[in-house]
C-alpha cells in the first residue's frame, strides 16, 4: 500500500474555539446551515461522537460527489484538535484504502485562526491517485472554512 501525504494551512478570522466548536463538535446542525447550497445533511449513523463515531454527509445533487462516511479518529478539544477518516465515498474512492485528515486551529495574534490540515491518502496496491485530484480537494476544504468564517463576520454573535 502506498501512502499520499499533503499539507495546507489557511488563515479564518475566526477564533480557533469557535472554528473548532462548527467544524468538530456541533457539524451536524451548523455547516448544512452555513453550507445550503453543498451540504444537504450531516448524521451521526453511529456512535455518540466521540472516537470511532460514524457521520454521514449528503451532498447536494448535480456535483458528482453525493456523499461520505467519516470516522472520527480523535478530538482534542483542549489543544483545538481533530482527525477523521474517509472511509466511504461515492467517487474516486477505487484506488484509496482510506483518507484520515488531520486538523489543528492555531490561535492569530489577530484573534482568528490557522487551519493547519494534514491529508493522508492511504492508496491500494496497484492504484494510481493523481496529486492534483488531492490538491483540489485541500482548496474544497479550504472554501468550507472560508463560508464558516462569512457566516460569522455575518453573525458575529452565532
Amino acid at each position: 500500500m502506498g501512502l499520499i501525504t499533503f499539507e495546507n494551512e489557511f488563515s479564518v478570522a475566526v477564533p480557533p474555539a469557535k472554528l473548532f466548536k462548527v467544524y468538530c463538535l456541533e457539524t451536524d446542525t451548523l455547516i448544512p446551515k452555513i453550507l445550503p447550497q453543498a451540504i444537504v445533511s450531516s448524521e451521526i449513523i453511529e456512535g455518540n461522537g466521540g472516537p470511532g463515531t460514524i457521520r454521514k454527509v449528503t451532498f447536494v445533487e448535480g456535483k458528482g460527489l453525493t456523499y461520505v462516511k467519516q470516522k472520527i479518529e480523535t478530538i482534542d478539544e483542549e489543544n483545538f484538535a481533530y482527525s477523521f477518516s474517509l472511509i466511504e465515498s461515492n467517487v474516486w474512492m477505487e484506488g484509496v484504502e482510506k483518507v484520515i485528515f488531520e486538523h489543528k486551529f492555531v490561535p492569530t495574534p489577530e484573534g482568528g485562526s490557522i487551519c493547519k490540515r494534514t491529508s493522508k491518502y492511504y492508496i491500494k496496491d496497484g492504484a494510481e491517485i493523481k496529486e492534483d485530484q488531492i490538491k483540489k480537494d485541500g482548496k474544497k476544504t479550504e472554501g468550507l472554512f472560508k463560508a464558516v468564517e462569512a457566516y460569522f463576520l455575518a453573525n458575529p454573535d452565532a
